[in-house]
């Protein structure tokens, strides 16, 4: 079989240079609960023999979102099983109390209340029900770079 590599395009159409790819226990389950919390849609999904989801991909807006389920033969590791994250993903939203309040009766845990920034947007903080961290932000005005540092050094003083 001969591939025109003329044709192919280097990164897909529809996707964005950077996509985070989530390893999750019980990744199925973790599709219903993007869906019910983010408004996720579901675009693909490979399912491996023995109920496990061997690759999924939602749209949250204008991004994709890959996901399977963990398997330590391919270093494919939860949170859960690493005891955390260091990685949040950050989603910004048109309201982002609505998305947060969504989230959190979907199942997720607020750890952050959405609050204003320094930086200029609404924002809050929360763990989902498969361990991974999510920054959650509505931008409500703009901050200059200065304002910004001076913000950030008060709040550190």
């Amino acid at each position: 079989m001969e591939v025109n590599m003329a044709a192919t395009q280097p990164i897909p159409e529809g996707t964005n240079t950077v996509t985070p790819y989530l390893i999750c226990d019980g990744a199925a389950a973790a599709i219903e609960f993007y869906k019910q919390a983010f408004g996720a849609e579901e675009t693909a999904r490979m399912d491996a023999p023995g109920g496990k989801l061997l690759h999924a991909e939602l749209r949250l807006g204008d991004s994709a979102i890959y996901l399977s389920d963990a398997n330590p033969e391919w270093q494919a590791l939860s949170p859960q099983s690493l005891g955390g994250t260091p990685v949040v993903i950050h989603l910004y939203v048109e309201d982002a109390e609505a998305v947060v309040a969504q989230a959190a009766e979907a199942g997720a845990t607020v750890t952050m209340p959405v609050q204003d920034t320094f930086w200029g947007d609404r924002f809050g903080k929360l763990t989902d029900p498969f361990g991974h961290q999510w920054s959650i932000a509505t931008h409500v005005r703009d901050v200059s770079p200065e304002e910004m540092q001076q913000a950030a050094q008060a709040m550190y003083a």
